[in-house]
């Protein structure tokens, strides 16, 4: 199994709307960086990863599961931007935001420190395991 971040306009899709979807789950869309889209071509089904608010928020708030893996983005008729569907499985206790990612030295070379504009990204299983507890998952 392999660990991501994906990133989202809480005021586009939120946590809560993700965890409205159950186990259905539902697409995630509006890729559209090379970088990121190669990463989602990565993506395997039953990856987990960090569900991820932008904006003014910064924040980890929860854990998504990878339920299909990359298709074609139905939002767009461009053939280069593809889509996973995720379903929610655990809000984090406490949110992990950007700012306490970048005080922790063992983060210090996690993407979204190096690069925190990219929208999907890989996350080593040492820094899942660091971020989860920052959230206060065990």
């Amino acid at each position: 199994m392999a660990y991501w971040l994906l990133k989202t306009e809480p005021e586009d899709w939120s946590w809560d709307q993700q965890v409205a979807k159950g186990k259905k789950g539902e697409v995630w869309t509006g890729v559209r960086n090379a970088q990121a889209r190669n990463f989602m071509r990565d993506i395997k089904k039953g990856d987990l990863a960090f569900f991820y608010h932008t904006g003014g928020e910064k924040q980890a708030v929860g854990i998504v599961k990878i339920i299909k893996e990359a298709y074609q983005d139905p939002t767009t008729d461009d053939e280069r931007w593809l889509a996973v569907d995720v379903a929610a499985v655990e809000a984090l206790p406490k949110p992990v935001t950007l700012a306490a990612i970048k005080a922790e030295p063992k983060l210090a070379e996690m993407k979204l420190v190096k690069n925190a504009r990219l929208s999907v990204q890989p996350v080593t299983a040492a820094e899942w395991k660091q971020v989860a507890k920052m959230g206060g998952l065990k």
